[in-house]
C-alpha cells in the first residue's frame, strides 16, 4: 500500500507544533500500525530527518502506552483495541491517515505523538491502595468470602489500562471513567473498605487539581475504551463520593 500520513510534529509543550505530510509505500496490510510507523521512521532517518516520537512498550494491548488519535478516533477505527493492535488491513491503498497525540490540558505534549500522562499516576497515588496489617497472622485473601458478582465487577473495573482514550474522546477531557474504574476495583471488595472514604475524596480532588473536565454523560469514553470499561463505574464513583461526603 501507498499512504499519505498527516502527522502532528511538536517539539515539547511550549512549541506551537504543526501537521507534516509524509508518503510511505510498500506497506503490507499484515503490518500493525506501529510497524508502519517504524517503517516511516526508518525512512525519515535515512533521509537525514528527525524520527516521529511516539510511545510504545508491550505492543500487545496490555500497557496502554501506544495512544494515538487516528483519523479522529483514539486508537483508530477498530473497536476494543489499542493502537498497537490496529493493523493496516483497516486501511486502503491510497488512503490519507491523520495521526495526532491525545489532546487534553492534563496531557501536555512531550514530543510529537507522546504526551505526559503522569496525571493518571498521581490520581492513583492519591488513593489507589489498601491498608493491610502484615504483622502476626495475616488473614489469607482467599479466605475472605466475596460475592462472585462483586468479584467479577471488580475484575472488569481493574482491566482499565490507563491509556487515556476516555479523556481523548471526551469533549470535556474528563477522566471520570478512569477514576471511576480505579475507585470501583477497590470499592467492590471488602479489602478496599478501610480507606473507602478517604480514597474517593482524595482521588476526585487530585483529578480536579490536574485540570480534567467534568463528565456530561455523552458516553464517548465507553465507546472508545479499548477495554470496554462501563459507564456504571462513573455512576459508582458518584455514589461513593456522595456517601463519603455524607459520612464527613
Amino acid at each position: 500500500m501507498k499512504l499519505t500520513l498527516k502527522i502532528w510534529r511538536q517539539n515539547g509543550s511550549q512549541d506551537k507544533g504543526k501537521m507534516v505530510d509524509y508518503q510511505v509505500s510498500d506497506i503490507s496490510e499484515s503490518m500493525s500500525f506501529l510497524e508502519m510507523m517504524d517503517v516511516l521512521n526508518e525512512q525519515i532517518i535515512n533521509e537525514g530527518g528527525e524520527p516521529v516520537a511516539f510511545d510504545h512498550d508491550c505492543r500487545e494491548g496490555i500497557c496502554g502506552m501506544c495512544s494515538m488519535h487516528i483519523n479522529g478516533e483514539p486508537h483508530g477505527p477498530d473497536k476494543g483495541i489499542t493502537t498497537c493492535q490496529l493493523h493496516m488491513r483497516s486501511f486502503k491503498d491510497g488512503d490519507t491517515i491523520t495521526i495526532e497525540p491525545f489532546r487534553a490540558k492534563a496531557f501536555p505534549v512531550i514530543k510529537d505523538l507522546m504526551v505526559d500522562r503522569s496525571s493518571f499516576e498521581r490520581i492513583q497515588q492519591a488513593g489507589g491502595y489498601i491498608s493491610v496489617n502484615t504483622s502476626g497472622n495475616t488473614q489469607d485473601a482467599n479466605s475472605i468470602p466475596i460475592d462472585k458478582h462483586a468479584a467479577d465487577m471488580a475484575m472488569d473495573s481493574a482491566t482499565c489500562i490507563g491509556c487515556g482514550a476516555c479523556v481523548a474522546s471526551c469533549k470535556n477531557a474528563s477522566a471520570m471513567l478512569f477514576v471511576g474504574a480505579k475507585v470501583s476495583q477497590y470499592a467492590l471488595l471488602p479489602q478496599g473498605q478501610v480507606e473507602a472514604v478517604d480514597r474517593v475524596k482524595n482521588m476526585v480532588a487530585q483529578m480536579d487539581l490536574e485540570g480534567f473536565g467534568n463528565c456530561t454523560n455523552t458516553g464517548a469514553c465507553e465507546v472508545e475504551c479499548p477495554k470496554g470499561i462501563s459507564l456504571e463505574n462513573i455512576a459508582r464513583l458518584n455514589r461513593e463520593y456522595f456517601k463519603a461526603n455524607v459520612k464527613g
